[in-house]
């Protein structure tokens, strides 16, 4: 039976056509842009498009959004239309169909105000537990696909699995106070410590859910690299995250040092990754300590998956002011 990708010209939709066709599974990508990987054009918020690319579908993969970065560029109206809307199309349409799981993917962002903590305070450390509040359309959003998602597993029996995923973009920062001070691959390599995963280890994550909905029926799970903290670390590296980490992984400052990279001076969060391992079995192999064994190597420390997407952006509108605007 077929696999439909929605969000398939989009990074971790292409991503996902790639390891599934790869595979030799079969799969159907939808997108409102057409791509090397999508086979039907169309808006996840027309229910008809839905239908029709819901036929003889066995398992949908729902990564198609609006994105924070869109949140300066389009009005809330079409947040709710998409991340909402069309949410609610793809549950309806696939309890018809009988699909056997459906996976949502979610994101970090919905622990909004949640992930910063007052001044003085420990790092937060987040698990599925805490209690999120959103900052923006976006996280309103996808919180609330989330809840449909629990809805249909519940009432309607449908499998479904969300995935709150970290950073996985290759962009650089829409921060202009990291932008400016780190490079984006030094930047990257650092939030694999507290909030980045990389691609390849996102789509083993969301191949897994497929698999495993029906048995789980619906699950949350936070879908980040593996952290090398324990929350006895939270307070020290609020305070000072590089000797943490000199601590953890003696001689890493000196490998910084070497690659001309800099650590961040402070940690905030930490996105704990534990339930997915678990409940999942999900391995992932992209971490903080693979990107020193790989500095000391002097290879590549990013996924072969990672550099064949690329880089892709949000807009077809490059900003000046950075890699998209913000809001």
């Amino acid at each position: 039976m077929t696999i439909l990708v929605t969000g398939s010209a989009g990074h971790l939709g292409e991503a996902l056509m790639r390891v599934l066709k790869a595979q030799g599974r079969s799969v159907r990508g939808v997108d409102i842009k057409p791509s090397d990987f999508t086979d039907a054009v169309g808006s996840i918020g027309d229910r008809a498009f839905v239908r029709q690319a819901m036929s003889g579908i066995s398992g949908v993969i729902h990564a198609a959004t609006l994105h924070k970065p869109h949140v300066a560029t389009h009005g809330n109206h079409d947040f709710l239309e998409t991340n909402i809307g069309g949410t609610l199309n793809l549950l309806e349409e696939a309890t018809a169909a009988g699909v056997a799981s459906f996976v949502f993917t979610s994101t970090t962002s919905t622990f909004g105000a949640a992930l910063t903590p007052a001044a003085g305070e420990p790092a937060a450390w987040v698990t599925e537990d805490v209690w999120p509040v959103a900052k923006n359309i976006y996280g309103v959003t996808k919180l609330s696909a989330e809840a449909l998602c629990e809805l249909f597993a519940r009432k309607f029996k449908l499998p479904v699995i969300a995935l709150k995923t970290s950073r996985f973009f290759p962009e650089s920062d829409d921060d202009p106070d990291i932008r400016n001070v780190y490079s984006a691959e030094n930047a990257q390599a650092n939030e694999l410590l507290h909030r980045r995963v990389d691609i390849e280890d996102v789509v083993g994550a969301h191949l897994l859910a497929l698999e495993k909905a029906r048995s789980i029926g619906f699950g949350r799970y936070i879908v980040s690299a593996t952290t090398p903290f324990s929350s006895a670390d939270c307070a020290d590296i609020r305070r000072d995250a590089p000797a943490v980490i000199e601590r953890l992984f003696p001689g890493a400052r000196a490998l910084y040092v070497e690659r001309g990279w800099k650590m961040f001076p402070a940690l905030d969060r930490v996105y704990v990754n534990e339930r997915a391992r678990r409940e999942l079995g999900w391995q992932p192999r992209y971490d903080f300590r693979l990107v020193l064994d790989c500095l000391r190597q002097k290879r590549e420390w990013r996924s072969p998956l990672s550099l064949e997407v690329g880089s892709k952006g949000y807009h077809d509108e490059i900003f000046a002011e950075g890699p998209y605007p913000v809001d």
